[in-house]
């Protein structure tokens, strides 16, 4: 996660699925700041399970384009998001969004299709912690039971044009 770590950025949702979610074999890793009831949140999980989680609480942009570089899956659990860039990014660099469907998450995502193998990420409806905890799930059995199909949505996500040519394409195409 890499976010201002604020309410709107859905930190009560990723509270409330961590602690099952640390006990999997993944590794998180927090990069941003933000409200200090989330810093201490955070800090806590974080010094129960140092081998499956790190926080850092700056704003380090070369340290977020490693981390977008590196990672498998972005979490973007946002409340509301107008626009938002991150996932955008992570997408250009083959790492796959996990989004609340809302605004422009919901716009710029292609949620998973089982059936169809289509999709650029992940994506949960509801404003539940156990809705974004299933969807997380998902996501870390397509990546370990699944290894091709999800290098097939890795390889999606980077074919994505995002740049303001295909923009002023599709508004002209309005109009």
């Amino acid at each position: 996660l890499i976010s201002r770590l604020t309410d709107q950025k859905g930190l009560d949702l990723l509270a409330g699925c961590l602690g099952p979610l640390l006990q999997q074999d993944v590794q998180v890793a927090i990069l941003g700041t933000g409200d200090e009831h989330y810093h201490h949140l955070l800090s806590s999980y974080a010094s129960l399970r140092p081998d499956r989680m790190a926080v850092r609480f700056e704003f380090n942009e070369p340290l977020s384009l490693r981390m977008y570089a590196g990672a498998d899956l972005l979490l973007m659990p946002s409340l509301f998001e107008p626009c938002g860039l991150n996932q955008m990014i992570a997408m250009a660099y083959g790492t796959l969004p996990v989004v609340r469907e809302t605004g422009g998450l919901r716009d710029s995502v292609t949620p998973y299709n089982k059936y169809t193998g289509e999709g650029t990420g992940f994506s949960f409806r509801n404003v539940s912690a156990q809705d974004l905890g299933d969807c997380i799930e998902r996501a870390i059995r397509l990546f370990w039971d699944e290894p091709d199909t999800f290098n097939t949505l890795r390889r999606n996500a980077m074919a994505k044009d995002f740049g303001w040519k295909a923009s002023a394409k599709q508004y002209m195409a309005i109009y």
